[in-house]
């Protein structure tokens, strides 16, 4: 059975981009663009990692991931968060996700690290 995995960001381009890469990497990939439709999609099926953006246009990140790592139900989903500013540092120290990015991101070195996560 496919690993399940959330991205959550709130660009069609940039989601579109990594459903495409994850997709072909064999993983199920469920988009959402912004934090009501994961907490929506998260009442369905609970998936085996999520990638959040910082930036949301209903919420952010940060909020959403220390949601998630204090929910015995959902603590031990690995959580990458993407910033496209430079701020990771100030992210780390507010949330305790497995992983971080900035955006633009190596392609390549995106899929090696979701793969560490939820290997297929």
């Amino acid at each position: 059975m496919k690993k399940c995995i959330y991205v959550v960001e709130d660009n069609p381009n940039i989601r579109e981009i990594i459903e495409f890469l994850l997709t072909e990497e064999l993983y199920e990939v469920k988009g959402c663009k912004d934090s009501k439709a994961f907490w929506q999609q998260m009442q369905q099926h609970e998936p085996d990692m999520i990638i959040l953006d910082i930036m949301l246009p209903d919420g952010n990140g940060i909020d959403i991931c220390t949601a998630l790592k204090g929910n015995i139900k959902t603590h031990n989903i690995p959580v990458m968060m993407m910033s496209a500013n430079n701020h990771l540092a100030q992210v780390k120290s507010k949330c305790t996700a497995e992983d971080f990015i900035n955006k633009p991101f190596d392609l390549n070195d995106f899929a090696e690290r979701v793969g560490k996560y939820a290997p297929n």
